[in-house]
């Protein structure tokens, strides 16, 4: 099973194309993504990166990629000071792009709700990816380059060509950070290098409704279930059974907003017996109960996107 992409459709992320971008040398080009995470592909540099969670600006070159894991307004500009540029807040439109400006094309995935998987969590704030440094980067370049080509040509289709471009470039960069945070000894990208822990793993994506035991869940990973114990805590920093709940939790939570089905139909998808023991569960993972999540999740829907193009 394809656990990364099994993680990102439960996490219900929604995307949108922010377009190719020219970003004049006098203009500081802000970015409301609060609810937000995304990425910026530069097609032309420099470019540099403001944001509240940067001590320095992050410093751009042709082809790099500026992935945001934690949604927050920043703004793009060509020098690395703000002081004394004209903000500029980006709208729907395209303007023209002018020879000598830098230029990025990119996107964002708004969270109407907060992922509750341990993958997003351990994605640093921020992360640039070299061009001249991953050499893994190719095909991410490659669907970068389609993406800004489709966009100036503006011909039938490219609105769904786009965005099944930016899902691929978003997919390549989550991809490349997964296999670095996957050398630091420890969390999700390194629990699943572990064999065994993957099979585990791989088990309760597949069947999170199923009554898994520890001792099950160890039978099928070829271990004792004193080893999987604590290889799993040593890897996650958590239990095998805690992390499944967590995994039918943010599956609750796509359920209930994206379907209308009853609680003790969603209850039983997620493996639970009875909406009274599902709610339990889910208000204290969540923090509100079923029925007011979904309400808030409705609610939240009929706004725009935190960004002025609405």
């Amino acid at each position: 099973m394809d656990l990364l992409s099994d993680i990102l459709q439960d996490a219900g992320l929604r995307r949108r194309v922010l377009g190719l971008r020219a970003i004049p040398a006098d203009v500081a080009l802000r970015f409301p993504c609060d609810k937000s995470i995304g990425l910026h592909v530069v097609v032309q540099g420099p470019v540099h990166v403001h944001a509240p969670t940067l001590a320095e600006p992050l410093a751009l070159a042709t082809g790099d990629v500026a992935v945001m894991a934690r949604g927050c307004d920043h703004a793009l500009s060509v020098g690395p000071r703000l002081a004394g540029l004209r903000p500029q807040t980006i709208t729907h439109e395209l303007g023209p792009i002018a020879a000598g400006t830098s230029v990025v094309v990119g996107g964002a995935y708004q969270l109407w709700n907060a992922p509750l998987h341990p993958f997003f969590a351990e994605l640093p704030p921020w992360t640039v990816l070299r061009a001249d440094a991953r050499p893994r980067l190719g095909p991410l370049a490659l669907a970068a380059g389609l993406m800004e080509q489709e966009i100036r040509a503006a011909e039938p289709g490219t609105d769904t060509i786009v965005q099944a471009l930016l899902d691929m470039v978003f997919t390549y960069a989550l991809r490349e950070i997964a296999a670095e945070r996957g050398q630091a000894g420890h969390g999700w990208s390194h629990a699943v290098r572990d064999p065994q822990v993957r099979r585990a793993l791989t088990l309760m994506h597949e069947r999170s409704a199923h009554p898994w035991t520890l001792d099950e869940l160890a039978q099928h990973a070829g271990l004792s279930r004193t080893a999987l114990a604590e290889r799993f805590r040593e890897a996650m920093g958590d239990t095998p059974l805690n992390h499944l709940r967590v995994l039918r939790m943010q599956r609750a939570m796509r359920l209930l907003a994206e379907t209308d089905h009853k609680l003790e139909a969603v209850a039983a998808e997620v493996g639970y017996q009875d909406a009274f023991s599902f709610s339990k569960v889910f208000k204290r993972t969540v923090g509100v109960s079923p029925k007011a999540f979904r309400q808030r999740d409705a609610a939240d829907k009929t706004h725009p996107w935190r960004l002025s193009a609405g």
